[in-house]
């Protein structure tokens, strides 16, 4: 089965244990996950399955989207609710006006510190297996953008909030780091990922949905191949030029646009390669799917 399916994952799950339940309704081995949601998050989780995993380097850089709500008072060792609280309790003193003031330091580019208990690999191991064994983990700063951060209301000491952030940027960090700004701790109560690039809730399928259906009923309902990676035109190639595609081999294909990368189809649902641009209509073979 190849495709891409979007799971609207459910919490108190892993996104590994999302793969395991979609490989045992599916039948199909080879599938992996478009960016980890934690056990607590739920929301969008896009899979990519059989040949179409070839795709993840061009989906897996996609900016997200979050809906959720910070906690202050206290922070915890995991930066959410499910960990250890490690600052003595002490009340919120500052006003949602005071707190969005502190929350604009957040926007655009940053060096962040991901949270020790992340999947983040440090020499290949994932950092939360590291610091569960009680390793020293040392997890090096990267550059994210956080294109928007807004927070909405504040109920007591928990604030409900909106946030738009570039591929590999931790909410529970920013969560964290609020919530030192504001001198009493914080941690992230409650996450919802409510888009990654082009998929947004609207085109999920639940875990319990995903259960009931058959093979091809789940087959049925993956998004249609020339749907995805829209910022790329589609041509569609003979299968002589095809062959070549297959060996490696630069061709010229239909294509007038000035887009640096194709997506190149043999039929109109049978996605062959992505190619990049050389030349003109000259296109060199990037990724071999078909």
């Amino acid at each position: 089965m190849n495709g891409l399916l979007v799971i609207d994952k459910s919490a108190g799950i892993t996104s590994h244990d999302v793969v395991a339940i979609v490989r045992r309704a599916s039948g199909e081995r080879s599938i992996g996950h478009l960016g980890t949601l934690d056990p607590m998050a739920t929301g969008v989780l896009p899979l990519l399955m059989g040949k179409y995993t070839r795709l993840a380097q061009f989906l897996g850089q996609s900016d997200k989207w979050y809906e959720g709500r910070i906690r202050f008072g206290y922070a915890t060792d995991t930066f959410d609710a499910e960990g250890t609280p490690s600052s003595p309790p002490k009340p919120l003193t500052l006003t949602l006006e005071q707190l969005r003031r502190l929350a604009e330091s957040f926007r655009g580019e940053l060096d962040q510190v991901p949270p020790v208990y992340s999947a983040k690999k440090i020499q290949g191991v994932p950092a939360h297996k590291l610091a569960r064994a009680g390793a020293e983990v040392a997890v090096k700063p990267a550059r994210i953008t956080i294109h928007d951060f807004q927070l909405l209301s504040l109920d007591a000491e928990e604030a409900a909030f909106t946030m738009h952030v570039s591929a590999g940027g931790y909410v529970r960090s920013v969560a964290q780091e609020l919530g030192q700004l504001a001198g009493c701790g914080a941690h992230l109560s409650m996450l919802r990922r409510t888009r990654a690039g082009a998929f947004t809730l609207d085109h999920t399928i639940s875990i319990d949905e995903l259960k009931s259906l058959t093979p091809s009923g789940i087959e049925a309902r993956l998004p249609h191949p020339r749907t995805l990676l829209p910022e790329m035109p589609s041509v569609t190639v003979d299968e002589q030029t095809a062959g070549r595609l297959r060996n490696g081999l630069q061709v010229n294909v239909p294509d007038f646009s000035h887009a640096p990368l194709i997506k190149i189809f043999t039929s109109p649902v049978d996605l062959l390669a992505i190619g990049r641009r050389v030349a003109g209509t000259l296109i060199q073979p990037t990724v071999v799917i078909g």
